[in-house]
């Protein structure tokens, strides 16, 4: 790396961390190139405070570290970009964040679909909802869904038609999602279970 350390006057760079697993931003610190050099030393986040005038490494008094998995700068090179695992709350204050945000992965979309199923589960009649009437019917039913979908999957897998095949994963899709909310887990949980088989 090239860090342009000379472009500010005060000789840091904007250093911004983001956790290695979920992608959300924790925090933003300033570093110098002692700072720099003693964060690829450690393999721990370590900022130049400039209230402190000091160099001071996250989580030393709290325990709760920052463990660097990648650094990368951006185009210009006075940016730095740290991608870290943070053991315990990044706050001062608490939080996961210094926004006060949860540091839950997100998985676009789909979380946005998780969240649809379960309000639906808990504020809607199986009258008017197609997914709490499935949930009223219970856990067999939901699973049997899902049985019925995967197999209109293999079938469509098996032609050539594209537009079909998409639909039919969309409806298997969806209807897991309903029997992961029904059994008390979530997508989350499934992606965990992924990463540890890696």
């Amino acid at each position: 790396m090239k860090v342009d350390f000379n472009k500010n006057k005060d000789g840091l760079v904007p250093a911004i961390i983001q956790d290695a697993s979920t992608k959300n931003v924790l925090m933003l610190g300033y570093m110098n190139q002692e700072a720099l050099d003693k964060t690829l030393n450690t393999g721990k986040v370590t900022f130049y405070s400039r209230t402190k005038k000091r160099l001071w490494t996250k989580g030393e008094e709290s325990g709760h570290f920052l463990a660097v998995k990648e650094i990368s700068e951006d185009c210009d090179q006075d940016t730095l970009l740290i991608s870290a695992t943070p053991n315990g709350p990044i706050c001062h204050k608490g939080s996961d964040t210094c926004w006060n945000k949860e540091n839950r992965a997100s998985y676009g979309f789909l979380t946005k679909l998780e969240a649809i199923i379960a309000d639906r589960q808990n504020n809607s009649t199986p009258e008017k909802s197609y997914v709490a009437s499935l949930f009223e019917k219970g856990i067999n039913k939901i699973a049997q869904k899902v049985g019925e979908e995967a197999v209109e999957v293999v079938i469509e897998a098996k032609d050539s038609d594209e537009e079909r095949f998409l639909n039919e994963g969309a409806d298997l899709l969806f209807h897991y999602l309903i029997l992961l909310r029904a059994k008390g887990v979530g997508l989350e949980d499934v992606v965990k279970v992924l990463e540890q088989r890696q």
